[in-house]
C-alpha cells in the first residue's frame, strides 16, 4: 500500500521527480536541480575525496538556506569530532543541535570495546534511532546522511547478505520521507564502483567523488554517475574547498549570454591604442604574449597605472614576480604603485602557482574580485599556471576565470611566455587563443646582427586594428612604438629577415607594383 502511494506521489509531480536543493555552488546545477526528494543518493569516494564534508555542507545548507532538517548517522567519528572539526569552516553544529534544526545518531565504535562480529549491528533497532531523531527536528523537508556504509558492513564477507541489509536501509529512509545522502568508500579511482560491488545497483542515485594523482598533481572531481528516472549533467567536473565548504566548478554552467560593451579604455599606452583601433573594450579579455624580456609586464603595469590614474580600482595576480619586485619595476619607470595601494585603488595579490591546485587557485581568484570589485584585472602569467598543471585542468581554470570576469564586465590582460626567443607558438595560446578577445604579440626581431623588438595586433574581435609589425623600444619612460618594419619579413615565424633590393623588385613585379 505505502509503494503505490509514493509511485502516485511521484506520477503526481508535473515534471516527474521532485528535487530539493543542496545549497552546495555547482552541485545544484550539475545534478539538475538537486537531489530526488525522498530518495537515496549513494556518495562514493576514496580516502580524502571529501565525502563527509560534503555530506555535513548538504546539511548545513539546507537548514541554512531552505529551513529544512537534519540527520547525521555517523558510523566512524564521534558526534564531538564532526563537530569540532566543522567549526573550521564556520559551520556551529552545536548550535544547529540545540535549535532543533540538526540531530546525530551515533553508531561509533566504543575505543574500549570489544567487537561482537555475529551480532554487533542491529538494523531494526538503528532504523527505530534514526527515524526517532528525524521526527526530534523540525524543518520542511527532511534530510539524512548515512556517513558510512562501509563501516557498517565491514564486518560482512557476504555480498548478497550486504545488499538486502543496504535494501532495507534505503527502504526505511523513503518510508521516513527523508532525502538521503549515503556514503561509501571505494579503494580505486577508476575501478570498481563501491567496496561491496553491490551499492550502486540497490541506490537510485550514484555521485562520484574522485581525488585523482594526474601527472604529480591532485585533483579532485565529482560525477553523477545516475539519477534514476530524472536528468543530470554528464562527464566530471572539478571543484575545490576553502573556508566555506565544496565549490563545484561546471563549465556547462558558463552560459555565452554576457553583455557586450560598445566603451573603449586605453592600455595606457596611446600607440598601442591606435594600433588596437581605438583601444581596449571595457568586457574583452586581452592576451599579451612574448619571449621573456619582451615588455609583458610593463604592458600590465601601464595598463594599471591608466586605471589607476582615472581612479578605476586595479587587480594584478602575479604568479612569477614578488609584490617588491613589481612595485620597484613601476617605480622605475616612473609610476608609484605604493601610492595607489594607501589610495586602495589598487591591489597586488602574489602567490607561487605550486601551492594550490588550479581550482583553488580559481576559487581565491574569483573571492578576491568580489572583495575587491575592480575595473581592471591583470594576470601575470598564465604560463606560470600552466606549467603546474595538466592541459586539461588548465583550459578549466581559463574558461573558468574568463567566463566570471566578462560577466562582470571587466577587463583583462593576461601575459603569456612564448617558447621561442625569436617567436613561435606559445601553448598557452594554442589552449585560450579562441577564447581571448585580443592578442597583443611582442617579439624579438635580429636584424643585420642588432637585436631590436616588434609589437603587432593579431587579433582584436569586433573592431579593425592594424596588421603591421611596429617596432618599440624601451627605456625608463616605458614602452615607446614607433614606425612598422619595412621590408622585413619572417617576423611572426621566429625567422626574421630584410629584404634586399633585387628581392624587393621581384616582389614589386608579382604584384605589380
Amino acid at each position: 500500500m505505502t509503494d503505490n502511494i509514493n509511485i502516485q506521489m511521484e506520477l503526481e509531480q508535473p515534471n516527474g521527480i521532485e528535487k530539493i536543493k543542496t545549497g552546495i555552488p555547482g552541485l545544484d546545477h550539475i545534478t539538475a536541480g538537486g537531489l530526488p526528494k525522498g530518495r537515496s543518493t549513494l556518495l562514493v569516494g576514496s580516502s580524502g575525496s571529501c565525502k563527509t564534508l560534503l555530506s555535513i555542507q548538504y546539511l548545513v545548507e539546507g537548514i541554512k538556506f531552505y529551513n529544512d532538517c537534519g540527520v547525521f548517522v555517523t558510523f566512524e567519528e564521534t558526534p564531538a569530532d564532526i563537530i569540532r572539526n566543522m567549526r573550521s569552516f564556520g559551520w556551529d553544529l552545536a548550535g544547529l543541535v540545540e535549535a532543533k534544526k540538526l540531530a546525530f545518531v551515533d553508531v561509533s565504535p566504543d575505543p574500549g570495546g570489544e567487537v561482537d562480529v555475529a551480532g554487533f549491528f542491529d538494523l531494526n533497532a538503528l532504523l527505530a534511532r534514526i527515524e526517532y531523531a528525524v521526527a526530534s527536528v523540525v524543518g520542511e523537508h527532511k534530510r539524512v546522511v548515512v556517513d558510512s556504509v562501509s563501516a557498517l558492513f565491514s564486518q560482512f564477507d557476504n555480498t548478497s547478505l550486504v545488499r538486502r541489509e543496504l535494501f532495507r536501509i534505503t527502504a526505511g529512509l523513503k518510508m521516513m520521507g527523508a532525502t538521503s545522502l549515503i556514503t561509501a568508500e571505494r579503494t580505486e579511482e577508476y575501478g570498481n564502483i563501491s567496496r561491496f560491488d553491490v551499492e550502486e545497483f540497490v541506490s537510485d542515485n550514484v555521485i562520484v567523488l574522485r581525488h585523482v594523482l594526474d601527472e604529480e598533481k591532485r585533483r579532485r572531481t565529482i560525477e553523477v554517475l545516475k539519477f534514476r528516472g530524472t536528468t543530470h549533467q554528464n562527464g566530471e567536473y572539478p571543484f575545490t574547498t576553502s573556508s566555506h565548504g565544496i565549490d563545484v566548478m561546471p563549465l556547462s554552467a558558463m552560459t555565452l549570454e554576457m553583455q557586450s560593451s560598445d566603451v573603449r579604455i586605453s592600455s595606457g599606452n596611446m600607440d598601442l591604442d591606435t594600433m588596437c583601433g581605438g583601444g581596449f573594450f571595457r568586457d574583452s579579455i586581452l592576451l599579451a604574449s612574448g619571449a621573456t624580456g619582451t615588455g609583458k609586464t610593463l604592458l600590465v603595469t601601464t595598463f594599471m597605472n591608466d586605471g589607476c590614474q582615472k581612479n578605476e580600482r586595479s587587480l594584478v595576480f602575479a604568479f612569477e614576480e614578488s609584490r617588491s619586485q613589481l612595485t620597484r619595476n613601476a617605480t622605475g619607470w616612473g609610476i608609484d604603485f605604493e601610492s595607489f595601494e594607501k589610495k586602495g585603488l589598487l591591489k597586488i595579490v602574489c602567490t607561487y602557482p605550486e601551492i594550490s591546485s588550479l581550482a583553488d587557485h580559481l576559487l581565491r581568484m574569483k573571492e578576491i574580485i568580489e572583495e575587491f570589485e575592480p575595473a581592471r584585472i591583470a594576470v601575470d602569467s598564465m604560463s606560470a599556471l600552466e606549467r603546474v598543471s595538466t592541459g586539461k585542468a588548465f583550459r578549466e581554470f581559463v574558461i573558468g576565470l574568463t567566463s566570471f570576469i566578462k560577466t562582470k564586465q571587466i577587463v583583462g590582460l593576461f601575459t603569456a611566455t612564448a617558447q621561442s626567443l625569436l617567436g613561435g607558438p606559445s601553448i598557452t595560446e594554442h589552449h585560450i587563443s579562441t577564447i581571448t578577445d585580443s592578442i597583443i604579440l611582442l617579439r624579438y626581431v635580429e636584424l643585420m646582427g642588432e637585436m631590436r623588438r616588434g609589437i603587432t595586433v593579431l587579433k582584436m574581435r569586433g573592431s579593425m586594428h592594424e596588421k603591421t609589425f611596429r617596432e618599440y623600444t624601451i627605456d625608463a619612460e616605458g614602452m615607446h612604438i614607433g614606425d612598422a618594419f619595412r621590408n622585413v619579413g619572417g617576423i611572426l615565424a621566429g625567422s626574421p629577415h630584410q629584404f634586399l633590393a633585387n628581392e624587393q623588385h621581384k616582389m614589386g613585379d608579382m604584384f605589380g607594383v
